[in-house]
């Protein structure tokens, strides 16, 4: 009976503990989200998670790893993309915007610190290749059509075109709505894909990729 009453007041303490360091990411996370991470302290950290800055140092060493290990968790938790119908310009455009309105401006503050704090290089750069697979498989059909030079030059209009500092030009430096924004984007893309040849004349991409290739 008292082994079993141990285990269980053991069990519980761990429970706790793992409560406490939850709540200490997730304030982390706020203030990181809320400003620059050189102006909130652990002692902000902990108080806004109801604990103390010792037990923040205990659990995770120093304010830069708790920022980082909370960083991580909502990476690893991020939202993914919705699938979408290959070559559905419309659709693939709004599944970006999707993920940039949830969590656009906390992507480019990590951009913005990746240059100042190296360890934040990983997590953005798996951003970055799954950014690329989502260009390729949003748009197969229309890279499908090309080939050589101009896929290669197709792709990386396609990729500049959902940017996310495209994101940030259109709706918060220019402050349009989003089904604005996103008009914008489909009719960038559309213009350097099918939808020129339809009336009979080259795609944009054609023609820049015959520009490079020339002598």
């Amino acid at each position: 009976m008292k082994k079993s009453k141990r285990h269980y007041a053991m069990t519980a303490r761990a429970a706790k503990a793992e409560a406490t360091k939850a709540r200490i990411r997730a304030s982390a996370m706020q203030l990181y989200c809320e400003r620059p991470i050189e102006d909130f302290t652990l002692n902000d950290i902990a108080e806004r998670a109801g604990t103390t800055v010792q037990t923040a140092l205990r659990a995770y060493g120093t304010k830069d790893k708790l920022v980082y290990a909370a960083l991580e968790e909502l990476a690893a938790s991020g939202v993914p993309l919705k699938p979408t119908p290959p070559g559905d310009v419309a659709a693939g455009v709004k599944a970006i915007y999707d993920l940039y309105e949830s969590m656009g401006d906390l992507i480019i503050q990590r951009l913005n610190d990746e240059l100042r704090r190296p360890a934040l290089k990983s997590t953005l750069d798996q951003g970055r290749e799954n950014h690329r697979d989502a260009v390729r498989t949003m748009f197969a059909p229309q890279l499908a059509r090309e080939s050589g030079g101009t896929r290669a030059q197709l792709f990386n209009i396609l990729m500049v075109a959902t940017d996310i500092y495209v994101w940030k030009l259109l709706r918060r430096d220019r402050k349009l709505s989003r089904p604005a924004a996103e008009a914008i984007v489909c009719r960038m893309i559309n213009s350097v894909t099918h939808a020129e040849k339809d009336h009979g004349t080259d795609s944009m991409a054609e023609l820049v990729g015959r520009r490079e290739s020339a002598p």
